[in-house]
């Protein structure tokens, strides 16, 4: 009787020690495959990273570019009337020396 009890128990701890065997083993692969995972979305967040820094820095020249060419219509127009005004004084000089 006390051997069947005995016999029982360390059946019992064997089918426990495989079980837990199996689960070491299963979240082992589970681990690898969360690991792996892992790395791919690394991957792929660094490669998302990388391209929004390109888009930036295309968006940057762009606006340098636009904002060149918008200084330039500025100072176009600015020389434009201080000519006029230039004329406009000389004009206006001649006149009066004329009267």
């Amino acid at each position: 009787m006390k051997s069947d009890v005995v016999i029982a128990a360390l059946r019992k701890g064997a089918k426990s020690l495989e079980r837990s065997t199996k689960k070491q083993s299963g979240s082992m692969s589970d681990i690898e495959w969360r690991l792996e995972r892992l790395e791919g979305q690394m991957q792929k967040l660094s490669e998302l990273v990388r391209e929004h820094a390109e888009d930036m820095d295309r968006l940057v020249r762009i606006v340098a570019e636009d904002r060149d060419v918008i200084r330039r219509q500025l100072l176009r127009k600015h020389h434009e009337k201080v000519r006029v005004r230039k004329h406009l004084r000389d004009t206006d000089s001649k006149d009066e020396s004329n009267s």
